[in-house]
């Protein structure tokens, strides 16, 4: 048996240490410099994702939160990331693991990243939370468009 390169998982692991290094940066300098925000749609079923009950009922599938103006704890590991974050000034921690992670935006900049898996059904873009639940979320009407790209890594995959 020939054992063969798996490129889409290395790009995986690729592209969530950019996520990581990027969230360490933000954390080491105390907040998000110029206009950058992000977006971050991930699972929230995953086994290792930790949200209040409320909010995991409410999306019981995907939710897509937005690091703007306002997060607080934000704190770095090797394996997730946790914050603070306000829901409609209700302020909820959250712990998102890396492999939980379906998009990665960053639209001041046109930058993102989609991680798709075989069974997914892939969207053009992220779904966006309720904008009322979290006074700093600018809903997806209110987002910059861009011709930016998204890199879909199941482009590099047989």
């Amino acid at each position: 048996m020939t054992r063969g390169i798996d490129y889409g998982n290395l790009m995986h692991t690729a592209m969530r240490g950019l996520i990581r290094t990027v969230l360490q940066d933000i954390a080491e300098r105390g907040g998000l410099p110029g206009q950058h925000h992000f977006f971050i749609t991930f699972d929230t079923s995953h086994p290792d994702a930790e949200l209040a009950d409320w909010l995991a009922d409410r999306y019981p599938g995907e939710m897509t939160v937005v690091m703007q103006h306002w997060y607080d704890n934000l704190e770095v590991g090797e394996d997730g990331f946790a914050v603070t974050l306000n829901f409609g000034d209700s302020p909820e921690p959250l712990y998102v693991p890396y492999d939980a992670i379906k998009t990665f935006v960053d639209p001041s900049v046109e930058f993102g990243l989609r991680f798709e898996s075989a069974d997914d059904d892939p969207s053009p873009e992220p779904t966006n939370t309720d904008p009322d639940r979290d006074a700093n979320a600018p809903s997806s009407k209110d987002a910059p468009k861009s011709d930016g790209q998204v890199v879909s890594l199941d482009s590099f995959r047989k």
